[in-house]
């Protein structure tokens, strides 16, 4: 029976982490990879973002797609802190990977960053070349990006809104 309740423990666990893995901060620094081979780029007048270019500042790098409950779930705190800590340093970059082949049109996309109201870049990414660049699996996912390029947090899911928060104030407030 023992044995039984550890296993149905972990098998609890291993599924809500699916919904919304904990935060992992403090794993192995790695450069982050360029937001290369995307695009079109929506909210940069059509200008490609890389992270070369974010050098200096706190970059979130956000898979997400329009048609995922989950990611139309964490967009509020996505918007709350762009609108919050933009003018502090920090810079939020949509990747739109697409789960269903009408979520890789062009229209599908522009009309969903109108609808939702979303002021920060977005790229799609179709080929999931992004995507594949951060070794993502899970849509939404957030890399939290250093003023030196490195990535130095990751989320999946939802929840732990306030430590997310915290790693973002405290990346902004590391000197260069």
């Amino acid at each position: 029976m023992r044995t039984l309740l550890v296993v149905s423990s972990c098998v609890a666990v291993l599924t809500a982490g699916m919904l919304g893995l904990h935060a992992l901060p403090g794993l192995a620094a790695a450069n982050a990879p360029d937001l290369a081979g995307g695009g079109p780029w929506f909210n940069t007048d059509g200008r490609p973002v890389t992270i070369a270019s974010l050098r200096g500042k706190v970059v979130g790098v956000e898979m997400w797609t329009a048609g995922c409950e989950n990611c139309l779930n964490v967009l509020p705190y996505m918007k709350q802190w762009y609108a919050k800590y933009h003018g502090q340093g920090f810079v939020l970059v949509g990747v739109h990977t697409p789960e269903f082949a009408h979520e890789g049109k062009v229209e599908y996309v522009r009309a969903a960053i109108a609808r939702l109201g979303i002021a920060y870049p977005v790229v799609m990414d179709n080929d999931y070349r992004i995507w594949n660049a951060y070794h993502n699996a899970y849509w939404p996912a957030l890399y939290l990006v250093d003023k030196h390029g490195q990535i130095r947090y990751t989320h999946v899911g939802e929840g732990e809104y306030d430590v997310t928060e915290r790693q973002i104030a405290a990346l902004l407030s590391e000197k260069i």
